[in-house]
């Protein structure tokens, strides 16, 4: 499980949480909305293949939302199934609140 959480604001442009994504080095972010939602650098290269324009549309325009999320003390097993289930690759970690997010990376990384 990847922490800090790293999260961004549902009005932040997608071209922002491009940038902090490619600078932390991830491929998701939290967004503090309800239900709960994700960006993911799959959703912004949807936008880009749409032909949309980044530097304009907001995160909320292109977040996931009502994802799928993983209590602490899940065995990654059944992350791993979870993720192939629903063929995603990030699963927000959550005991009450957040706590990290868990990416199809840290589940290869853990069962190799």
């Amino acid at each position: 499980m990847s922490t800090p959480l790293e999260t961004v604001s549902k009005d932040a442009t997608v071209r922002e949480a491009a940038r902090r994504m490619r600078e932390d080095g991830i491929n998701a972010l939290v967004v503090f909305t309800t239900p709960r939602a994700i960006v993911s650098s799959t959703d912004v290269l949807d936008a880009v293949a749409e032909g949309r324009d980044v530097s304009e549309l907001t995160v909320a325009d292109v977040m996931t939302t009502d994802v799928e999320t993983v209590t602490p003390d899940l065995y990654m097993e059944e992350v791993a199934q979870m993720m192939t289930t629903y063929g995603i690759k990030h699963l927000p970690v959550v005991d009450d609140d957040y706590v990290g997010m868990i990416s199809s990376t840290d589940v290869t990384a853990y069962l190799s």
